[in-house]
């Protein structure tokens, strides 16, 4: 069965957050998702909110952006999650967007090097070996962690382009695919990523519902440069669309409301309650 969830977007003021994730676990959702986008709500904070106010809902990251901070400091916080929660966080990394990595003069010059580097040693860490390395970006002098998490969690690379994705298939648990996304290019990155059996291919799917749910996707697909509107109507359309990512691949899709969603609680419920059931 394709796992099914929504993302609580940070355009919504953090403090909504807990209501909106009680809701979600109430209601029986898998998964809600958190952008880190900048200069919005940081990802590990909201997370562990999310987590601390549920008891069965996973939290995914969606993504951290590896620029913005130092290996070792994702692995303390990364390892903190995962002994507090166990395996319902669920992170993912990612190039985060160069413009704004530029404003906080992070902007690397090889970000695929970066990202290699970074994801390497994480991985390490988190088994809790100690780690020295010396690359191009990341510099680790016998770094280990004291308070690894038992296991080692999986980790995400959210990736779009050629090479990202090949490296994703190659390092990464899974994949993470933007809202950009339509069934044929769900298939044409799988071509890229290559994923061995247990790689899980995560595919964020833009949705709205109610009598403006089409303008509403529009603006947010000009709004974000997408080439797919997404799925809208009802509980069945959109749970057909769903059936068709899944069809071409996805493992997991994740329902990516509109900026403008007037009601984010009703949302995640609606996902849970009327979507969910119609999906196999």
């Amino acid at each position: 069965m394709t796992d099914l969830g929504a993302i609580f977007l940070p355009q919504n003021p953090p403090e909504r957050l807990p209501e909106v994730a009680r809701t979600a676990d109430e209601a029986g959702l898998e998964q809600l998702w958190l952008w880190e986008d900048s200069f919005l709500a940081g990802g590990i904070a909201a997370a562990s909110a999310a987590l601390a106010v549920t008891t069965r809902l996973k939290v995914g990251i969606g993504i951290l952006p590896v620029p913005f901070r130092n290996v070792a400091v994702t692995a303390m916080e990364v390892a903190t999650l995962h002994r507090m929660f166990g395996d319902r966080p669920i992170v993912g990394l990612g190039h985060g967007v160069q413009e704004w990595m530029g404003q906080v003069g992070a902007r690397a010059a090889s970000p695929m090097t970066l990202l290699r580097e970074y994801t390497t040693a994480l991985r390490s860490l988190l088994r809790g070996e100690p780690v020295t390395t010396e690359g191009r970006y990341v510099q680790l002098d016998a770094v280990k962690l004291d308070w690894p998490p038992t296991p080692a969690p999986r980790l995400f690379i959210g990736a779009t382009g050629p090479k990202t994705l090949r490296l994703a298939g190659e390092l990464a648990d899974g994949t993470i695919l933007t809202g950009g996304t339509p069934p044929d290019a769900l298939r044409e990155a799988l071509e890229h990523i290559r994923p061995p059996e247990q790689h899980e291919v995560v595919v964020f799917m833009p949705a709205a519902t109610g009598p403006d749910a089409v303008d509403r996707l529009t603006r947010d697909r000009e709004l974000y440069g997408s080439p797919w509107l997404g799925a809208s109507g009802d509980a069945a359309a959109i749970a057909a669309v769903v059936q068709e990512l899944a069809a071409a691949g996805a493992d997991t899709v994740i329902l990516q409301p509109t900026v403008d969603e007037p009601s984010p609680a009703e949302f995640v419920r609606f996902v849970a309650e009327e979507v969910r059931p119609l999906v196999k």
